[in-house]
C-alpha cells in the first residue's frame, strides 16, 4: 500500500529537486538584495541621505572617507555617499522605463510578425533591419543636438532604439510556436487570433522575453550612464552615477572612492539584473516540468 502511495505521488527526491529549482541560490539571492536596495534608494533616497546631495562645502573638498562623510567628498565638497544614494533614482527609473516600453512594444510587434507572417512580417522586419543598421551612438548625439540634452529625451530615444531587439527576439520565439499542434488546434476551434497570440503563444515565449527585458535594463543602465558621462544626459550638477564618474575623474588619485563608488554601483546593478534574468529564464522554462 505504501509502495502504491509513493508511486502515485511525487517521490521525496523529486520534491526536493523541484524546490531546489525554484529557490534562488546564494548568488542570485544576493542579487535580489542589491536590486532591492537600489529600489529603496530610488524611492526613498531623499529620506535616507545624511547630507543634502547638492550642498557644497568648499572648505571640505576632496575629503577622504570619515565618520561625517562615509565616502568622502567630491571636488565641490558635496557628500559622495548622499549623491550615490540620490543617483539611484535616475539609475533605476530610466532603464526601467526603457525596459518596460521596449517590452510592451517589442512583444506586440514580435508576436504580430511571427504569427501573421507574409507582408506584415516583411514590413516589421524591414523596419527592424533599418533600425539595426543605424549607429545608436550617432542617433543619440544627433537627437541631443536636435532637441537638446536631457535625461528623459535620451530615455525616449534609447527606448525606440531598443524596441527592434525585443521584436526580433520575440518574433524568433513565436516562429517556433506557430507550427505546433496547440496553435493549429486553437485555429481549428475558431479562437480569435488576438487570443491565440496573447493567451496561448505568449506564455510559451515569455521566458526568453522576460529574460531579455532584464538584459535590456542592464544595457540601458550602461548606455544612460555613458551619455551622462559624455555630458549628453542629465544636467550638470545632478546626482547621477554616470555624471559622478565624469566629475570625479580628477579625484582618481586623490580620493579614489569618489570615482569608484558610482562605477561600482553601475556594475553591481547591471550584473545583478543579468543574473536575476538568467534565473527567471530557467524558472519560467522549467515551470511545466515535474
Amino acid at each position: 500500500m505504501a509502495g502504491l502511495t509513493v508511486a502515485a505521488g511525487r517521490s521525496p527526491v523529486a520534491v526536493r529537486a523541484k524546490r531546489r529549482r525554484k529557490a534562488p541560490g546564494p548568488i542570485v539571492g544576493l542579487c535580489f538584495v542589491v536590486v532591492g536596495a537600489i529600489v529603496v534608494m530610488a524611492l526613498f533616497g531623499p529620506l535616507l541621505v545624511p547630507h543634502d546631495p547638492d550642498a557644497q562645502n568648499l572648505g571640505d573638498i576632496m575629503a577622504m572617507p570619515s565618520g561625517q562623510h562615509w565616502l568622502g567628498t567630491d571636488i565641490l565638497g558635496r557628500d559622495t555617499f548622499s549623491r550615490v544614494v540620490a543617483g539611484a533614482r535616475s539609475a533605476f527609473l530610466g532603464p526601467l522605463a526603457i525596459a518596460v516600453g521596449s517590452f510592451v512594444l517589442g512583444n506586440g510587434l514580435g508576436l504580430l510578425a511571427g504569427y501573421r507572417g507574409g507582408r506584415v512580417d516583411a514590413l516589421i522586419m524591414r523596419w527592424v533591419d533599418f533600425m539595426w543598421a543605424i549607429p545608436a551612438l550617432l542617433v543619440l548625439i544627433v537627437a541631443a543636438g536636435a532637441v537638446g540634452t536631457g535625461y528623459w529625451p535620451t530615455v525616449a530615444v534609447l527606448m525606440v532604439l531598443t524596441v527592434p531587439l525585443d521584436t526580433r527576439v520575440v518574433r524568433g520565439a513565436t516562429l517556433e510556436q506557430v507550427p505546433r499542434p496547440y496553435v493549429e488546434a486553437a485555429k481549428t476551434l475558431g479562437v480569435p487570433d488576438r487570443r491565440i497570440m496573447l493567451l496561448h503563444i505568449w506564455p510559451n515565449v515569455s521566458p526568453v522575453s522576460v529574460a531579455n527585458s532584464f538584459l535590456v535594463f542592464a544595457s540601458s543602465l550602461g548606455a544612460l550612464a555613458a551619455m551622462s558621462f559624455l555630458g549628453l544626459g542629465v544636467p550638470p550638477g545632478t546626482p547621477d552615477w554616470g555624471l559622478m564618474l565624469s566629475e570625479s575623474q580628477p579625484l582618481l588619485f586623490d580620493n579614489p572612492i569618489a570615482a569608484l563608488a558610482p562605477g561600482l554601483m553601475i556594475v553591481l546593478t547591471a550584473t545583478s539584473m543579468n543574473l536575476i534574468g538568467d534565473w527567471l529564464y530557467e524558472r519560467l522554462s522549467n515551470r511545466g516540468t515535474r
